[in-house]
């Protein structure tokens, strides 16, 4: 168990059932995120991350979403601890304009996106305990996004110019999360 004990009733381990997170990668983006997660069954876990980024930086630059990223996941060991798989679907909505370069679409400086995001895919995991409540968690994933936008001219309220759809396949999840578990 990683080098920690954690409390134990009888012969009994006491998997922690809920916990509350912070995804650190993302609050360094400025995204404002928390999840949470429950134990759904001995080796098993539902993640409920929520992100939110609703700012518009210096020079028009705008990078607002709202993402959703639920994930059922299989822990090697025991749940909230080591290793872990999963499975995770995600949908959300956005508004980008005057950004460099980003993966999903190919954008122009110039243009701003605005449009929702669905898919799916899968991840891999580690959690470290910290002490019997705190825990860091190590996560990376990969999957399929379907995207669909309309681009206007960069100006604050710019003008139409057309509609796209895009298939992406590549990075879908990464993460470096403070957990805090609830027994």
């Amino acid at each position: 168990m990683n080098g920690q004990t954690l409390p134990v009733e009888g012969s009994t381990y006491l998997s922690p059932k809920f916990a509350v997170k912070s995804n650190l990668l993302y609050n360094a983006t400025t995204t404002l995120n928390f999840g949470v997660e429950f134990g759904v069954g001995g080796k098993t876990t539902l993640d409920f991350p929520i992100n939110y980024n609703p700012w518009t930086f210096s020079d028009n630059r705008k990078w607002k979403n709202l993402i959703v990223q639920p994930e059922l996941r299989w822990w090697t060991c025991e749940r909230f601890n080591g290793n872990f798989w999963g499975l995770h679907a995600h949908y959300g909505i956005y508004n980008v304009g005057n950004i460099p370069s980003l993966p999903i679409i190919n954008n122009d400086e110039d243009i701003r996106y605005q449009g929702w995001l669905a898919g799916v895919g899968i991840s891999y995991g580690y959690n470290v305990i910290l002490s019997p409540r705190w825990g860091l968690e190590f996560t990376i994933g990969a999957g399929y996004v379907y995207t669909k936008y309309d681009r206007y001219k960069c100006g604050t309220c710019g003008e139409y110019i057309d509609s796209e759809a895009k298939h992406y396949f590549g990075p879908t999840k990464a993460g470096i999360s403070l957990i805090y578990l609830i027994k």
